[in-house]
């Protein structure tokens, strides 16, 4: 059975989502209203084995970010099943659940927390975990002093140290210093080694042909093409230059 499986997913969104009255609310509920909603992902299908990685594509409002919060389980479909094996760690959001007045150190376990590690676990993990960020020096500092890369460093090194079966990074390689980022893909290597799936949202086509096995194109919320990420990756890129040409 495949680790990550989406059959004839789809999920929608209300397009204009402004609070109303109750009764307003209420009316049309009961009515179920099917106005103002629009597909984010219409009729997706794939999966992921073990070790693989998936590399996606697609223009602002693709349905990308949407994607990646039904594999985290953080929404739901509408139409179809998904079927997720393992523990998945999120990186969707720069420092998502950091608080600004906490320190490094407290962000540290509070986050480690939310992924699953145990109090042991954090207590044991904990040097490597700040060794990897390269921010030791600011761990007792509150994380409102922190650059946005800074917050990268210590949100990726707590997720890659999780006990994690599948891996979720919406653009976040994309800040951070060229060591930062060697350092991030060596680590995402080594889980891809012991396999780990990793699924990357990027519009950095070197960084998904380094990373990803495979590539998913989504246009508009429906899929364009799936398939080994050198061909999908060719495939939109010329779609993009004939665009911009025309």
């Amino acid at each position: 059975m495949a680790a990550i499986r989406f059959q004839n997913v789809s999920k929608r969104y209300s397009r204009h989502a402004r609070r109303r009255f109750l009764g307003s609310f209420l009316g049309k509920s009961f009515r179920r209203s099917e106005e103002g909603k629009f597909y984010a992902l219409k009729d997706i299908s794939f999966t992921l084995e073990h070790g693989e990685s998936l590399g996606v594509v697609g223009p602002n409002g693709a349905g990308k970010s949407t994607l990646l919060s039904l594999v985290a389980g953080l929404s739901w479909p509408d139409e179809g099943e998904i079927s997720v094996e393992g523990r998945v760690a999120a990186l969707l959001e720069l420092g998502s659940g950091f608080h600004p007045d906490l320190t490094g150190q407290e962000n540290l376990r509070v986050n480690a927390a939310i992924l699953g590690f145990s109090r042991k676990q954090t207590v044991e993990r904990f040097d490597q975990i700040v060794e990897f960020s390269g921010i030791g020096d600011f761990m007792d500092e509150p994380l409102r002093t922190y650059s946005s890369g800074m917050v990268l460093r210590l949100a990726f090194s707590v997720a890659i140290h999780a006990d994690l079966d599948v891996l979720l990074i919406d653009e976040v390689l994309a800040v951070g210093d060229q060591s930062f980022q060697a350092k991030c893909i060596e680590r995402i290597f080594e889980l891809k080694r012991a396999g780990k799936i990793l699924v990357c949202v990027s519009h950095a086509p070197q960084v998904l042909q380094q990373l990803c096995d495979r590539a998913l194109w989504l246009e508009s919320g429906h899929m364009v093409r799936e398939g080994p990420v050198g061909g999908t990756l060719e495939a939109y890129q010329a779609y993009l230059t004939v665009g911009a040409g025309g």
